[in-house]
């Protein structure tokens, strides 16, 4: 079986459970990763976050429930996890544009379907990656911009232009960048961070751990080009190479015209 079917058996299991409280656990065991891996495999793969999900398909039910019918938004919000009627009429108002009381009102009512993959798509297994050591963690000190997953992929490398030219010539290159993360699920990316060997005015200290490490070479430094190698590894890779991840940042490391990813595996 592989990962796209495991993750249909995910979102058929998401939907029968979806008046229930979900544990990513159960998620992650059912795909066999563990949870770190399966928050991001899902988000990479749907571009979709798993909480985002579970509450789109949650107020797009509760939508047919209310039309479909006659019962109290009370009742419908309670039946889909809301604590009361005002958090749920403000998620629902979100989603579809109506408050719940009125969704009789309207002709064209919004469905997010229950997500389904095709099982045909190719693992790719050729990638050269290797799986290497760091007996000593890295001390580096950062300059970050805040971002968000919609928007990183423009501000991550104008950041990296900005911070270059103004401190290059008097600290060195850049040699490491990573992404932030708003908690440990590592679904909501905070700031994109670049990295100097030597402390940087207005700088913070980052300690990056020792550990195991994956690491795979992109034979560029333009950001269009690492985006899209590291988006297809993560997309066609990671699915099938059996690695779990750890809950710390992955690393970009430039040197000698390339940029090589090391992402941290247990």
């Amino acid at each position: 079986m592989n990962v796209y079917q495991k993750l249909n058996e995910v979102t058929s299991y998401i939907d029968i459970h979806l008046e229930d409280k979900i544990d990513v656990e159960v998620l992650a065991r059912m795909v066999g990763v563990n949870e770190y891996t399966f928050l991001r495999l899902f988000s990479l793969l749907t571009n979709y976050t798993l909480s985002e999900y579970i509450r789109m398909r949650k107020l797009s039910c509760a939508g047919l429930d209310l039309y479909n019918e006659d019962c109290f938004v009370l009742d419908v919000a309670l039946k889909y996890g809301y604590e009361n009627a005002t958090s749920f009429s403000r998620a629902f108002t979100k989603f579809h544009g109506i408050k719940p009381s009125k969704i009789k009102d309207i002709k064209d009512l919004r469905i997010f379907p229950r997500l389904v993959f095709d099982t045909n798509v190719p693992l790719v297994k050729s990638t050269d990656f290797e799986v290497v050591e760091w007996t000593e963690g890295l001390t580096l000190y950062g300059i970050s911009v805040e971002t968000d997953n919609e928007h990183i992929n423009a501000d991550a490398p104008k950041l990296f232009k900005e911070a270059s030219l103004k401190y290059e010539k008097i600290y060195g290159a850049i040699k490491y960048a990573i992404v932030l993360y708003e908690d440990e699920t590592r679904e909501e990316c905070t700031s994109y961070c670049v990295l100097f060997e030597k402390k940087v005015p207005g700088s913070k200290k980052y300690i990056i751990p020792k550990g195991k490490y994956l690491s795979f070479k992109i034979g560029s430094q333009e950001a269009g080009v690492i985006q899209e190698i590291s988006r297809r590894f993560y997309f066609e890779i990671l699915p099938s190479c059996k690695y779990n991840l750890r809950g710390t940042p992955e690393v970009e490391y430039y040197h000698d015209d390339v940029c090589e990813f090391f992402v941290p595996i247990c």
